[in-house]
Formats: C-alpha cells, structure tokens, sequence
C-alpha cells in the first residue's frame, strides 16, 4: 500500500473513528427529545457533520498537544505521530479541515448557533494541558463530550431548558465516570511523569468509588430528563438498560483486578450508547 492510500486509515486510526460511538449516538438523542419526535433530515445530516467535525479536530488537537507524552508512554508510543506514520503538518492540515467542515455545519443550523460555535473549541484546546496541573481533567473532559446533546437540542430548537442541561450532565458524569476507569492504563507512568489523575491522587480504590458515583449520577440525570419531559415506558426501559450495563460494567474490574478493563472501557460502553438510543428512537417513532 503506498503512503498516499495509507493516509484516510492513518486518519481514522489517529482520531479513534470507533469512539465515535461514544458521543454520536447521544447528539441523536438530544435531536430526538427536543421535539419529541425524529427530526429533519436536514438537521440530522448537519448535525452529524457538526460532530464529525468537532470530533476530528478535538482528537487531532489532543493528539498534536500530546505527542511527546504519548512519545514517552510505552502505551501510547505507536500513535500515529509519535511512530512517524503522520507528520505533525499533516494532523495540522487534518485539524483545519476538521475546523471548516464543524463550521460549516454550525451555519446551516439555528442562528443561535452561530454565536456559541467557540465554546466545544475552547473546550477541545484546554483539555490535554488539565493533566499537567489536575486530576479534574476528567470531569472537563465529560463537559466537553456532554454538549454533544445540548448542542443538538439548540441546532434544531434554538432553546436550552433545563432537560437539556440534564442531558448533558447525564453524558458529562458517564464520559467522566469511565476516563477515571480508563486513568488506571497509565497510573504509573503518570506518577512518573509528574501528571495528574484521579487514580493518581486517590488511588485505585478512590478510583473505583469515583466511577461508581459518576455513574450513578449518569442514572439518576438520565432518570430526572426523563420526568421531566414525561416520557413513555420506552425511554424508562432505556433507562433501566443503562443502569443494568453500567452495573456490568463495574462487575468486570475490582480494585485487585483489572484484567477486563479493556472491556469495561470500550464495548460495554459504546453498546451503552447504542441501546439507550434504539429505545429513545423507539419512544419518538411512537
């Protein structure tokens, strides 16, 4: 294969494409309960795009900002820069496209729009320094994930009342809860290195109690999002699916084995997303 045809895999490898699953699923949903019902198409196709977008460009940031840490950390030495198969220009260039293509969605959707654009880019280029000064990066990094729903409830209705805001937070406290699982990979080399983390400042057990209570707050926000808006039994299956999968996913790490923390992180949580969505979609074709 010749390094030209390598470029768009070298791409999806260097912004973890397969994440996506993550936050997407979850911009949906946000689409879906501000009206109550699937939107337009136009919306969801500009929607998706804004978050292709945004994605790309928070992930190659983190990764330019990063290299020479990930450089350094045997876990992460073969990312595509510092192994040499991107070159800093390139991720650069891929950043600026990423940038036009997020704002180029951002104005075809409600005008409001136009006006908080900056705010997930504020967001994307704080969030790799936090661990050099604190353990709190994980909750900036779920804030940032957590507007993911609300921008879309505003892309489409140009309003924000509170179960939006609930919504996000429910994404905020999930996306946090599982970063703290996923700081375990890296605890020594962060004490080594001078960075910070949860698992760094309270240890494995601390990390442990700190997912647990960020979940069940996911659970809780999912559960008030619901009342508020008084949905069906659907959305509250969804719910309780949530809560059944973020217990499984708990029961397959303890704070003396951590052999299945690669399952926990990935695959339960990106089918997390998918089923919680296949019921909201369900509740809104109703």
């Amino acid at each position: 294969m010749t390094a030209a045809a390598a470029l768009p895999r070298r791409f999806a490898s260097l912004v973890k494409i397969e994440h996506t699953v993550f936050a997407l699923p979850f911009a949906y949903i946000g689409a879906l309960l501000c009206v109550r019902r699937v939107p337009s198409a136009h919306d969801l196709v500009w929607i998706t795009f804004a978050m292709l977008g945004a994605r790309s460009l928070a992930m190659g940031l983190n990764r330019v900002i990063d290299a020479k840490i990930d450089a350094r950390n045997p876990r992460t030495a073969d990312r595509e820069l510092p192994a040499g198969r991107l070159s800093t220009a390139q991720v650069v260039a891929f950043c600026a496209l990423a940038l036009a293509l997020y704002l180029v969605s951002c104005f075809q959707l409600a005008p409001i729009v136009r006006w908080l654009w900056p705010i997930p880019l504020i967001g994307f280029v704080i969030y790799p320094y936090l661990k050099r000064f604190t353990w709190l990066s994980h909750i900036w990094l779920g804030m940032v994930d957590g507007l993911a729903p609300v921008g879309a409830w505003v892309a489409i209705t140009g309003r924000l009342p509170w179960e939006a805001w609930a919504l996000g937070a429910a994404v905020a406290v999930w996306i946090a809860g599982f970063d703290v699982f996923y700081s375990l990979f890296d605890r020594e080399f962060d004490v080594e290195q001078g960075l910070h983390s949860v698992a760094v400042r309270f240890g494995v057990e601390g990390a442990f109690w700190g997912a647990r209570l960020l979940h069940g707050l996911t659970v809780a926000l999912l559960a008030a999002v619901g009342l508020g808006l008084h949905l069906g039994w659907l959305y509250w299956l969804g719910v309780a699916a949530v809560a059944g999968l973020l217990a499984y996913e708990h029961s397959l790490v303890t704070p003396g084995d951590l052999r299945r923390l690669d399952a926990a992180f990935f695959p339960v949580n990106g089918v997390i997303s998918v089923v919680f969505f296949a019921f909201v979609l369900a509740e809104a074709a109703l």
